[in-house]
């Protein structure tokens, strides 16, 4: 699996990069939009941990990129704030797929990128 992250904070992204390196998956990281734009207009990703407010550029705006670059993608969104803490970046962002607190452990991360990660199971049924 390819994970993208996108996370200001480099000692937290790193944190984040071990546990899912641990876990055989690819992982790059980026510290902010163009950065981000830039892996995804030239690396397949299947996956993107970014935090909602960047130092550079929007969140919004890499997953925007993200859902016409690479339509499969699914963005795990990760924040310190309360922005969105109604559950509306779902409706702001198609292709996210969590909203989690950045005190999130890592493990609990780790594994929501596996499982959402995963390969869809499709029955072939019409």
């Amino acid at each position: 699996m390819k994970v993208l992250i996108v996370e200001s904070q480099n000692d937290l992204a790193k944190i984040w990069q071990r546990h899912l390196e641990r876990m055989g998956m690819s992982v790059a990281s980026a510290s902010g939009q163009s950065e981000a734009i830039g892996h995804l207009s030239t690396h397949e990703t299947d996956i993107i941990i970014m935090d909602l407010v960047l130092n550079e550029g929007s969140a919004l705006a890499v997953a925007d990129y993200a859902s016409y670059r690479l339509p499969e993608a699914k963005v795990i969104f990760v924040t310190n704030t309360s922005f969105f803490s109604d559950g509306s970046i779902f409706s702001h962002a198609t292709n996210a797929c969590a909203f989690v607190q950045s005190a999130t452990p890592p493990e609990d991360l780790a594994a929501m990128v596996e499982h959402y990660g995963a390969p869809t199971q499709h029955s072939g049924a019409a």
